[in-house]
């Protein structure tokens, strides 16, 4: 722990002195010493295959399973998982997405949000018990099972799956490390300007105060642990829950709906589908020990930032998305808590295939060299503020690239 608090503020340091020698900038697209590279923000991961496909851009970094898609499409290469970007061993099992809740709804339905908390953590163990039956439920989730299909590249959702659950740490748990990692990625934001309100200067014991309630996990945690499950009461109004679109890092939502009838059966908890056959449902009930307390409703969005400002106007009432986006929504006074982590790690940096990068230290070069040439890399990112946004920004400037956003 402490090896990684002095690497963060060596990293922090680092960076620091490039802005005090004019090197680079939060915002800025004054030279660097190794060049610039582009950030094209895409509005999400969708098109960024295609982008790539068609030589749009150089490459993109993403959440999965859109690194599985590149690779196994054989469009691209990976350059890194988001755990091994720069500084060195910063990003090591990082936090990646969380359960977050509006203050007003954890006020007035605590055991409605304990329960969408134990049927999280309750999916997340169906996946690490079924990794492969998983798989072919988020397949079947994000397109039907058909492939993924751009222009003339296709492939397997099946395969791509398969080879994306295992780099996704599914977990729940917020300890102590989780925490101080959390922290971690506050400090990079607010490194490079996405933090300037009420986290930008708050001790460690206030960010607790401001960011965190765990009352939630630690009430499910025991309710999942003696498989005796609180019956909400039943709400006059429905709850809506918002997710980000064809991601699996909430697959402990997605998978466990999917299974209701398993979770009804051996859990006595479920969100059961009001249309089955749907491949992606977008309402569903909450039903505990067998009485029905909540009609749910799924929005899916295209990227984190999206849904903040969602939870931010009251249109969703829990989310499921990236630390950063959560943490420059508290920032700015958006009324939540982040109850819980639901995975870490999961996202990369790939390249077009062929290109001379495989790892970051030969990015790194291609980058410099691209730029001395005139033509800069042009890496695209999901909406700016998200998790891989932060990620690859701090990476670049820690490198010595400027950046300039498209």
């Amino acid at each position: 722990m402490e090896s990684r608090k002095l690497m963060l503020v060596l990293a922090l340091a680092a960076v620091a002195g490039l802005l005090v020698a004019g090197c680079t900038t939060p915002g800025g697209n004054q030279t660097a010493q190794n060049g610039t590279v582009n950030v094209l923000y895409s509005q999400g991961v969708g098109p960024m295959p295609n982008l790539l496909a068609t030589n749009q851009i150089d490459g993109y970094i993403a959440w999965q399973p859109f690194v599985s898609i590149a690779t196994e499409s054989k469009i691209a290469q990976l350059v890194e998982p988001s755990q091994d970007l720069p500084p060195a061993g910063m990003w090591e099992n990082h936090p990646c997405c969380v359960v977050s809740a509006r203050e007003d709804l954890l006020a007035s339905n605590p055991d409605f949000v304990n329960a969408i908390s134990a049927f999280t953590q309750l999916g997340s163990t169906y996946i690490a018990e079924h990794p492969e039956e998983s798989a072919d439920i988020l397949a079947d989730w994000f397109v039907g099972r058909s492939n993924f299909t751009y222009g003339s590249v296709s492939v397997s959702s099946v395969d791509v799956m398969e080879n994306a659950i295992p780099t996704v740490r599914y977990t729940n748990d917020p300890t102590a490390d989780w925490v101080e990692h959390t922290k971690e990625f506050v400090a990079a934001q607010k490194d490079i300007g996405l933090i300037t309100g009420q986290l930008a200067n708050a001790s460690s014991a206030e960010m607790d105060a401001i960011v965190f309630d765990f009352g939630p996990y630690e009430a499910a945690s025991q309710q999942v642990a003696s498989k005796q499950f609180i019956t909400p009461a039943r709400l006059s109004r429905p709850i809506t829950l918002g997710y980000l679109k064809a991601d699996m890092h909430s697959a402990a939502l997605t998978v466990g709906i999917k299974k209701f009838q398993y979770m009804s059966d051996t859990y006595g908890i479920a969100l059961v589908p009001r249309n089955p056959s749907q491949s992606a449902p977008d309402v569903c009930d909450l039903v505990v020990n067998g009485q029905t307390v909540a009609e749910v409703r799924l929005i899916a969005a295209s990227a984190g930032p999206e849904l903040m400002q969602m939870a931010a106007t009251n249109n969703v009432q829990m989310t499921f998305a990236g630390v950063p986006p959560a943490m420059a929504a508290i920032d700015r006074g958006t009324p939540i808590k982040v109850l819980h982590p639901i995975n870490n790690e999961g996202s990369g940096l790939v390249v077009t295939a062929g290109s001379p990068a495989n790892d970051w230290a030969t990015f790194a070069e291609w980058a410099k060299t691209r730029s001395a040439q005139g033509k800069p890399l042009t890496i695209a990112a999901p909406q700016k503020g998200s998790i891989q946004d932060v990620m690859l920004r701090f990476a670049l400037k820690d490198a010595g690239f400027t950046i300039t956003e498209r």
